[in-house]
């Protein structure tokens, strides 16, 4: 079978790696000339930045994907060497408050008890039971909900998912996350610390549902990482494994169009893939009596990149969803859902300023975030005026704190992110200018420094850069918000009833954004194309 993977994000890489794993030829055409999409890097003067994600958790997933071997099983064993190395984090994130509180979320219990005990207000047992928590909603529905199609009415008759209905309550569809933390701490820094997860996709705690709380189990129960060699060596290990494993890449090469095309066969038995003109339907009917009854439908057959059309069994798309209905099905038959991706609420997008500094600064750990003191206007600004805030919450993350090479002797290279609007025609230049203002602000109050006098490299990465970069509609970064307790239910399926041979992967689809969902949308990927 021939298998066509637009985008190489780290889903486009994980799919590729796992169907050419099993033996099929896989082309993924990349717009760029280089592969991570999101997960990128700039180097200048000495300094490394990784310009997208900076958490890393359930870091099996590559390991698993780094370990496979041509025509191996799927479960294969993670004996195979390789040269992509991480490690535990001892601190995930260090918090700074307006009130001068400083505190570190360390993965170690007894120092995390010390910390909580020393600088908050809080129970530790109420921090205990909120991770406690977090842990049984994700053993109940991560199946359901991240490694499996949310779509796909059979995985819900699974038996290790049956229990679900019998839990509804304790997953807080109901009520906010916010409202949720808020019962359950007594402390509004911690409210705000667990909070800050809703951010994790895009979203406002304010408005999107509790059951995204299961997050702060990946990076306190099984624990944030990092790669020995940066953010950037995950898609880099990616890429080299699908070259080892055959993968062709074909660089530079915008794919324009998802051919679809009207076909007629027959109903086939459940775990047969499409050959010639007949095909499983894979919508779900597995009622046995239609099987070789005749069937109607449409299908996708290929790709047109740089004006040449190319013909493959199955098509996966790593792109942003709205971006590929918008623009790469402009052919006889549009994308089903093109009208109702219009209407989605768009996530939040970020501004991002990658500063080499000309010092250290040891009060600052690898990931840190400094505090808005009205986090509720926040997030008001951002999704209801779709305007940055005059007093944002900044998040720093730092890597040469643990990759030496990442600036030279003596210097720290900086990621300043704020949660900024999607892109709807704002005045960006306006908008950085104010926003690198008041981060400067900020920076020098909580520090008692003058951090202009340090910056020795800029660069800067905005909504319109990150829609440009990475074709993400509107600069958005997730795709369409969780903002609803129907959230889950609205974001853009793996597969299409009205199209077939075609699968969707990466941070804009289910389950979401973010490494880890990105590299579970892959495994999803693997399990519609083989019928698993």
């Amino acid at each position: 079978m021939k298998v066509a993977v637009i985008g190489s994000g780290v889903a486009g890489l994980a799919t590729a790696i796992r169907v050419a794993a099993r033996g099929d030829i896989v082309t993924l055409f990349e717009k760029n000339g280089t592969p991570g999409g999101k997960i990128s890097q700039i180097r200048d003067k000495g300094y490394r930045f990784d310009t997208g994600p900076s958490l890393f958790t359930l870091p099996n997933l590559v390991d698993e994907l780094l370990s496979m071997n041509l025509n191996s099983d799927i479960q294969t064993s993670l004996s195979g060497k390789n040269s992509f190395n991480y490690f535990r984090l001892e601190n995930s994130c260090r918090y700074f408050y307006p009130d001068g509180t400083v505190f570190d979320f360390f993965q170690n219990t007894q120092k995390l008890r010390e910390q909580i005990e020393n600088n908050t207000d809080e129970n530790f047992e109420n921090i205990l039971k909120r991770l406690n928590q977090s842990e049984f909603i994700y053993n109940l529905t991560s199946d359901l909900f991240i490694f499996n199609s949310f779509h796909r009415f059979s995985n819900f008759l699974k038996e290790e998912n049956r229990s679900i209905p019998l839990h509804l309550h304790k997953l807080g569809f109901h009520r906010t996350m916010h409202s949720a933390n808020k019962s359950l701490f007594k402390d509004k820094r911690i409210v705000q610390l667990f909070d800050r997860y809703a951010t994790y996709n895009g979203s406002s705690p304010y408005k999107a549902p509790a059951t995204l709380n299961m997050i702060s189990h990946l990076e306190h129960n099984i624990g944030a990482f990092f790669p020995e060699k940066g953010i950037y060596s995950i898609a880099d290990s990616l890429y080299k494994k699908g070259v080892e494993l055959g993968v062709n890449f074909e660089f530079n090469s915008l794919v324009t169009e998802v051919i679809v095309e009207k076909f007629k066969g027959t109903r086939e038995k459940k775990n047969e893939i499409y050959s010639g003109e007949n095909y499983n339907d894979n919508s779900g009917d597995e009622n046995t009596s239609n099987f070789g009854k005749p069937w109607r439908g449409k299908r996708a057959v290929g790709v047109r990149v740089n004006g040449v059309s190319k013909y493959f069994d199955y098509v996966v798309c790593d792109t942003d969803v709205s971006y590929a209905a918008e623009n790469m099905f402009n052919g006889r038959y549009r994308h089903p859902l093109k009208k109702r991706l219009s209407k989605l609420e768009p996530s939040s997008s970020a501004l991002i300023f990658y500063w080499g500094i000309k010092g250290e600064f040891n009060r600052l750990d690898i990931h840190n975030i400094l505090f808005t003191s009205n986090y509720k206007e926040e997030f008001d600004y951002l999704f209801k005026k779709r305007e940055l805030y005059s007093d944002p919450t900044v998040y720093i993350f730092i890597s040469k704190k643990v990759v030496a090479g990442d600036a030279p002797d003596g210097c720290e290279n900086w990621f300043v992110m704020v949660n900024a609007p999607y892109n709807k025609g704002q005045d960006w230049q306006a908008v950085i200018a104010n926003a690198r203002k008041a981060i400067i602000q900020k920076i020098d109050k909580t520090f008692n420094i003058k951090i202009e006098d340090y910056i020795d490299v800029e660069h800067i990465a905005s909504p319109v850069t990150i829609e440009r970069n990475t074709l993400s509609s509107k600069g958005a970064l997730y795709g369409s918000s969780s903002n609803s307790m129907f959230s889950a239910f609205l974001r853009h399926p793996n597969t299409l009833n009205k199209i077939k041979n075609l699968s969707f992967t990466g941070g804009s689809t289910h389950p979401g954004g973010g490494i880890p969902l990105c590299l579970a949308s892959a495994i999803i990927a693997e399990k519609e194309i083989y019928k698993l």
